[in-house]
């Protein structure tokens, strides 16, 4: 049994979300391959680089989202950074649509992970280690391969999709 310590017991989860809102992030579609072959992704923000020597990445999977029984067993997965232009790709991965593959042009990478047409990277990874992370399973993975691509990406600040403008 867990035990609450005294500060804790007043923590504001909704504050502390808010507050995270307030760090830009890019957005991600991963996606990978479920056990019967059929394509798996869901959108995500918990994504970042790790090391260049050798190249990894982390990302965070919430532990409750059914997506889970498809990315903690398999080999491979991509990570799709979003662009500008993909709000509606993003809310697409975001929601609780079944098949959410069958309108979109994708192509194949290792293993058949789904690479999504029209973003801004792609980094195709083998799924190595998964660490505990409260109420989500953390990914830290090695990047096999990757493209990059001339387009602005999607962001995501406070609560809102945004897009780049430069400084003036």
């Amino acid at each position: 049994m867990q035990q609450v310590l005294p500060e804790q017991q007043s923590f504001d989860t909704k504050a502390f979300r808010r507050a995270l809102g307030m760090f830009a992030t890019g957005i991600t579609v991963m996606t990978t391959r479920a056990a019967d072959g059929s394509p798996v992704g869901l959108t995500v923000n918990s994504f970042n680089a790790v090391s260049l020597t050798p190249p990894m990445i982390v990302w965070s999977l919430s532990r409750h989202l059914s997506q889970r029984d498809a990315f903690e067993p398999c080999r491979h997965y991509a990570v799709n950074v979003l662009s500008a232009d993909q709000v509606e790709l993003s809310r697409l991965f975001a929601g609780k649509a079944t098949d959410k593959f069958s309108t979109l042009e994708w192509d194949e990478g290792i293993d058949g992970v789904p690479l999504l047409r029209g973003c801004c990277a792609h980094f195709e990874v083998r799924n190595e280690i998964r660490h505990d992370g409260g109420d989500h399973l953390v990914f830290l993975s090695e990047v096999l391969r990757f493209e990059r691509f001339e387009r602005d990406p999607l962001l995501y600040f406070s609560g809102h999709y945004r897009h780049m403008a430069p400084l003036p």
